[in-house]
């Protein structure tokens, strides 16, 4: 049988960094055939309808996709761990993860507290956790080894 845990700060935070790698990855080479160099270099805070689309509605929608149908983002699911409904343990609804994302900024507005508070609770919700009902969990066991059956 595979345990569980509750996700803590540090794993959540690691498993975001690598999000947010894949996604600069991702974007930076359109930003800057777009917008060329410059575009790393401008102080301007916004630089136009694709720099809109692909910083805030393209990260939205595929983490959102992510959620719905993997349950994790790949950093989440690179460190094992998965989000639950908090009361049933099952899978959240589109509409719990479509709020949970939309929560997220509830948490990061006064001081990124909503996010610190992962490090505080004790079934290590952050701000957007609670207000979506959903928990992050780790497996802490690993996966037994699955061989195929022999060809006849």
């Amino acid at each position: 049988m595979i345990e569980q845990q509750y996700a803590g700060f540090w794993i959540r935070t690691g498993a975001a960094i690598i999000d947010t790698i894949l996604v600069f990855f991702i974007i930076a080479p359109i930003l800057t055939a777009i917008y060329g160099v410059d575009y790393w270099l401008d102080e301007s805070f916004f630089k136009g309808t694709w720099d809109v689309l692909l910083n805030y509605l393209l990260p939205m929608v595929a983490v959102i996709v992510f959620w719905v149908y993997k349950s994790a983002t790949p950093g989440k699911m690179a460190t094992q761990l998965t989000i639950v409904d908090a009361r049933t343990g099952g899978k959240p609804s589109t509409g719990q993860f479509i709020g949970r994302y939309l929560a997220y900024y509830v948490s990061i507005i006064p001081l990124m507290l909503g996010i610190i508070w992962v490090g505080i609770d004790k079934r290590k919700q952050g701000w957007h956790d609670k207000l979506a009902g959903t928990v992050v969990i780790r497996r802490t066991s690993p996966e037994p080894v699955k061989f195929e059956e022999p060809a006849q």
